[in-house]
């Protein structure tokens, strides 16, 4: 009997042994945070390293409307100043210059700048065909007396108007002015010269209006001419 009771014992035990074990694992509730964006690089150059990245909408003339290409627009003319003073041509006239409308090209250094307006009559009236020879200073100061870089005519279209692409030319040492040179030969008229200079040392009637975009500059002025 003792020996019976021994072996259900036994029995008993080797069952509650050999019974599986099942082991409850808690699942994370909380949604990992996500990853930070990666930040969009914003860039805004103000400085021209050639002349791929000096336009997004580069003109030659000839080129249909320039103003609807760029999307300019010139303010009403305004004569009340009255006729654009002569100065002076001089030492760095050049002629024969190209065509052109632009005046930047690849590599060169500087602020961008356009340069728009009308060629005006003594009577505030549009000039069509009228010649703009311009000459001017690289941004160190210098200027290109073997070849034409920074020089270039071209001529108003059936409104009175110009277009110029160039850059804001620098200071040099016998002149601390920053300026340009333009020869203005209206068709059948008389030529004359003057220059055009900047707010920041501002000359009556002939300082241009200037505008700050992103990443250049609009230059506005007319040229008003007298009395034939």
């Amino acid at each position: 009997m003792k020996r019976l009771l021994a072996y259900a014992l036994f029995l008993i035990l080797l069952t509650a042994c050999s019974a599986p074990v099942t082991q409850v694992v808690s699942l994370p509730t909380e949604t990992p945070a996500p990853l930070p964006a990666t930040p969009t690089p914003v860039s805004g150059p103000t400085r021209i390293s050639s002349a791929a990245t000096s336009s997004a909408t580069p003109v030659q003339a000839g080129e249909g409307d320039v103003f609807n290409q760029t999307r300019i627009t010139i303010p009403a003319p305004n004569c009340d100043s009255g006729p654009t003073p002569a100065d002076q041509e001089g030492p760095y006239f050049k002629a024969g210059s190209p065509e052109r409308l632009t005046l930047i090209e690849a590599g060169m250094q500087g602020e961008r700048l356009v340069l728009v307006g009308y060629v005006l009559d003594q009577n505030c009236q549009p000039i069509p065909n009228t010649m703009l020879d311009f000459w001017q200073a690289n941004a160190s100061g210098e200027y290109d007396n073997n070849g034409y870089t920074l020089r270039g005519h071209q001529f108003t279209d059936e409104q009175g108007r110009y277009y110029l692409e160039t850059i804001l030319p620098g200071l040099y040492a016998s002149r601390p002015i920053e300026h340009i040179h333009v020869k203005v030969q209206p068709p059948g008229g008389e030529s004359f010269t003057t220059q055009l200079y900047f707010p920041e040392q501002p000359i009556p009637n002939q300082t241009i209006t200037l505008e700050a975009r992103e990443g250049y500059y609009v230059g506005y002025f007319n040229f008003v001419m007298g009395k034939p």
